[in-house]
């Protein structure tokens, strides 16, 4: 019989991995850090019977339904108990040494005091299950090294230094109340808050907390909405997915209800929001497949490149950015948004025509040689950004040919984002060229001397 029961489970899995359209899972509820991630949350009142955490092929560690899930039915409902809030943290050991910081602690810097001590402790720890199943480390920009940041987009690596230095700054400021919890660390406050446990306790926090907004702790400074939800956050993103989720007040549970539905033995998904992929790489450090709210942003700097010849652009870049118009400039593989076409119709207009640049913020088409000026000046915007990408992606297959682990982690998600980048740009550009009219094919050449010389 029991030989039968193996055979049996060799087949099941076998069968799990032939599902979702080639996607391969295996079960991970087996391995001991599941089992007691599974029995804690059970002491605290929490029951599942839908979902098991596994291993997927396309998305890395996730959840996947045990049963067929049906449009509007509950996907997980956590108890407040199994939340990790600075509720729990100002309940815990640290709270007299939180609530007589001065000046105070925020929410988010609680929760990250309270990480590091609880892996600190090691077993000893209430919360162990749960910190032992937390990703040692992360994929999020904070976390590259200078040669991975060097071939992300300048928007996403001028954002991704701010929230480096903004950890830096969090780690360095906070030294003094660190050296204050000396009586509960076991070793020196600086071989335990070091740079590194406390960029570990940020992400974890800023990567894997649902929003809960709670209300404003008098020892504690700031809006307080982060909640840290285990098992819950296992649920992985899927950008076109629809759920409703939120912390019900009557059940005082943290629930989450599936729109659509979701087959038995396919991964269980979550939606983070309306992000691109810069901005999921960003805040969460991974790059969502088929994502529909992907774009790649054009920079102030590479306007002004295309258009140095043209002697009125400081004044028409001062109209601009008066108006707010320098700001969200856009392409998708549909073409240039709204809001950059509308930019560079203005800056194809010369200097003589002043009176018709506000009329060119709102949209309106000046004339047929203006409007092929605009588009040829897009289209060059377009190639130099594509030839960046093409540029990115041969210095990303350079660096994984003699890189090891964690920067070929790094570099996979680098890579990911700047493929689909190319991929977009590739797209644009065909869509703006079938957008020109035959008539103006003529004029093609005059648009671009143009855009080159304006």
């Amino acid at each position: 019989m029991t030989g039968r029961r193996r055979r049996a489970g060799r087949a099941a899995r076998k069968r799990s991995q032939k599902r979702q359209g080639g996607v391969c899972s295996v079960s991970l509820g087996h391995q001991p850090q599941y089992v007691r991630l599974m029995r804690f949350l059970h002491r605290r009142g929490f029951s599942q019977t839908l979902l098991q955490p596994a291993l997927f092929s396309d998305t890395g560690r996730g959840l996947r339904t045990l049963q067929t899930i049906k449009p509007g039915q509950l996907l997980v409902s956590l108890p407040e108990s199994c939340l990790l809030t600075t509720s729990t943290v100002l309940s815990s050991y640290l709270g007299p040494f939180i609530k007589s910081s001065k000046p105070h602690l925020s929410p988010l810097l609680a929760l990250c005091v309270f990480l590091v001590c609880e892996r600190h402790r090691g077993e000893a720890s209430d919360w162990f299950p749960y910190i032992d199943v937390l990703p040692h480390s992360y994929t999020c920009p904070v976390y590259f090294y200078d040669d991975v940041l060097d071939v992300l987009p300048a928007a996403l690596r001028r954002r991704a230094l701010e929230q480096r230095e903004a950890v830096r700054d969090l780690h360095s400021s906070n030294q003094d109340f660190f050296r204050t919890l000396r009586p509960v660390l076991r070793r020196p406050t600086e071989d335990v808050f070091t740079y590194e446990a406390l960029r570990w306790a940020w992400c974890s926090v800023n990567t894997r907390s649902v929003f809960m907004s709670r209300p404003a702790s008098s020892f504690l400074s700031g809006p307080d909405d982060h909640a840290l939800a285990p098992f819950l956050d296992l649920l992985n993103h899927r950008p076109d997915l629809q759920v409703t989720a939120g912390f019900n007040q009557l059940t005082k549970r943290y629930e989450i209800r599936s729109v659509c539905g979701t087959q038995r033995y396919q991964q269980a998904f979550i939606n983070y929001g309306s992000h691109d992929n810069q901005r999921l790489l960003l805040e969460y450090g991974f790059v969502a497949a088929n994502n529909p709210h992907s774009v790649v942003y054009v920079e102030t700097d590479l306007l002004c490149d295309v258009l140095r010849g043209d002697k009125s652009l400081d004044q028409k870049m001062k109209f601009l950015r008066e108006n707010q118009f320098l700001h969200n400039l856009t392409v998708s593989s549909e073409g240039p948004s709204w809001r950059l076409m509308a930019a560079l119709r203005l800056l194809s207009l010369p200097q003589t025509l002043y009176h018709l640049w506000r009329a060119a913020l709102l949209g309106q088409e000046v004339d047929e040689k203006m409007e092929a000026r605009s588009n040829q000046t897009a289209r060059t915007v377009c190639q130099k950004l594509l030839n960046e990408s093409l540029m990115a992606l041969q210095k990303i297959a350079q660096l994984l040919a003699h890189c090891g682990q964690p920067i070929r982690e790094q570099l996979e998600v680098a890579r990911a984002l700047r493929q689909e980048e190319r991929w977009i740009l590739e797209k644009c550009l065909t869509a703006l060229k079938d957008s020109v009219r035959p008539e103006d094919e003529t004029s093609s050449s005059e648009a671009k001397m143009g855009a080159e010389s304006c």
